[in-house]
């Protein structure tokens, strides 16, 4: 069973807690946790596709951080001198990689949520807090993969009467990337339309009106809440005990490793791969107990 088919608060809770600290602390080996983790995490949730994706990101940063290095000259490591004659420093370098994989990992991380959240999660969510936020927030998710869908539509379509996306000139092409764009726009603001006056004659934003769910939080999530907090509770101990933080100028001073370092390390490790290894025990699981029953 995959971590989609636990209840929403607990998606909620763990998604909040990796994208909190993947933010919040500027420290390279939690950021380092939280890349590893969320890159192997959106490769087992999205295949290959999202591999050659990620790889083709880590170009980028190393780009960013040259251009972040030549503009911004805090730092005593000089490495070399750009074209107008401004320092170089490692410093400034070491930043930019770090606000570049800060960035990517958030990207995966969300690139994973969104394989978890359905629309249905979000109005549980937030219908009874507030019913107009779950509503933007479940036709927004329920929107991209629709317009993708439908950008394939017009695309193939068009193709079809010799005007796509790759065909024709260079002018051409833009003009018909242009157009198509235009319909998909236009397709998206009608649906928009009609989605709002369904949803009025649902009875959306009535008084008293409830809505349905098929969750229910079971002994499962119970077992999961206290390993997510227990994992939580040791990852705030490193934060309050300066564990989580990394100077970047005038130089690169880390607070020293010690041995209570590393129990702060495992348990954000244990934080942010915790629903990947439910996952793949879950299959183990299933795999064993098939393979039993056929002998």
């Amino acid at each position: 069973m995959g971590f989609e088919s636990y209840h929403p608060a607990m998606n909620l809770i763990y998604f909040v807690s990796v994208l909190t600290g993947t933010i919040l602390f500027p420290h390279p080996i939690f950021l380092g946790i939280s890349y590893l983790c969320a890159f192997l995490y959106c490769v087992k949730r999205r295949g290959w596709k999202a591999l050659i994706f990620n790889l083709s990101l880590i170009p980028l940063v190393v780009v960013f951080a040259l251009y972040y290095a030549s503009y911004h000259h805090f730092g005593l490591t000089v490495l070399g001198h750009n074209f107008i004659g401004n320092n170089l420093t490692v410093e400034s370098f070491v930043y930019g990689l770090f606000l570049g994989f800060r960035v990517i990992t958030i990207c995966m991380w969300l690139s994973c949520m969104f394989t978890i959240f359905t629309a249905d999660k979000v109005v549980y969510l937030f219908g009874t807090v507030s019913p107009i936020l779950s509503l933007f927030l479940s036709i927004l998710l329920r929107m991209v993969p629709r317009c993708k869908l439908q950008w394939k539509k017009l695309s193939t379509a068009r193709q079809a009467i010799g005007r796509g996306t790759r065909q024709g000139n260079l002018l051409q092409r833009i003009r018909n990337w242009i157009r198509l764009f235009s319909m998909t726009i236009t397709w998206l603001l009608e649906s928009m339309s009609t989605i709002s006056d369904s949803m009025r004659s649902r009875g959306h934003g009535l008084r008293g009106r409830t809505a349905f769910s098929i969750y229910r939080f079971d002994h499962r999530d119970r077992s999961f809440v206290i390993a997510i907090f227990a994992c939580i509770t040791v990852t705030v101990m490193g934060h309050l005990l300066n564990q989580t933080t990394f100077y970047f100028a005038p130089t690169l001073i880390m607070n020293p490793i010690t041995a209570l370092s590393y129990g702060f390390y495992a348990g954000y490790l244990c934080l942010c791969i915790l629903p990947m290894a439910v996952e793949i025990f879950g299959e183990w699981s299933f795999r064993r107990s098939r393979n039993a029953a056929l002998l």
